[in-house]
């Protein structure tokens, strides 16, 4: 994984190269709207977010003005039809990893305790997957977003 950094001398700009041993990736339904794409990938990289293991440390500018810690690592945002986004939540599911899910019906939801209903009402098997994320060993969640391609 490449890095660029705007830090380097006279603003000039470095690239080092680390790898993680994990990855985050959402995967996205190819159908959505631009602004259902943001909304999903928002929500799903909260439910992520809980792992406190994948946050790195808060920033500063040189004001000392301080901000909220982010990821330590990049987020792969990835898109595929419907059958994509079942076979990686089924892979998911039976690897065991740690997985977001949002549903169709959650935009006609207005807050949390309705979208955990709405997820609630639904068998695994018929969720309306419009979206997931998913956080794990880099080659398994590779093996489990098999199908799904980059976001363009």
């Amino acid at each position: 994984m490449r890095r660029t950094y705007k830090n380097g001398p006279a603003g000039r700009a470095q690239t080092r190269s680390v790898r993680f041993d994990t990855k985050i990736a959402v995967v996205l339904r190819d159908d959505l709207e631009t602004w259902q794409r943001l909304n999903v990938t928002a929500f799903l990289a909260s439910g992520i977010a809980t792992n406190d293991e994948l946050i790195g440390e808060p920033y500063a500018d040189a004001d000392d003005t301080g901000y909220l810690p982010m990821f330590r690592q990049p987020v792969l945002v990835l898109t595929g039809d419907k059958q994509v986004l079942t076979a990686v939540h089924e892979r998911a599911v039976r690897r065991g990893l740690p997985l977001a899910v949002f549903t169709a019906e959650l935009f006609a939801t207005g807050h949390d305790e309705a979208n955990r209903a709405a997820v609630r009402a639904v068998p695994a098997a018929g969720l309306d997957l419009v979206g997931l994320a998913v956080h794990g060993p880099r080659n398994a969640v590779d093996k489990i977003t098999k199908g799904a391609v980059l976001h363009s």
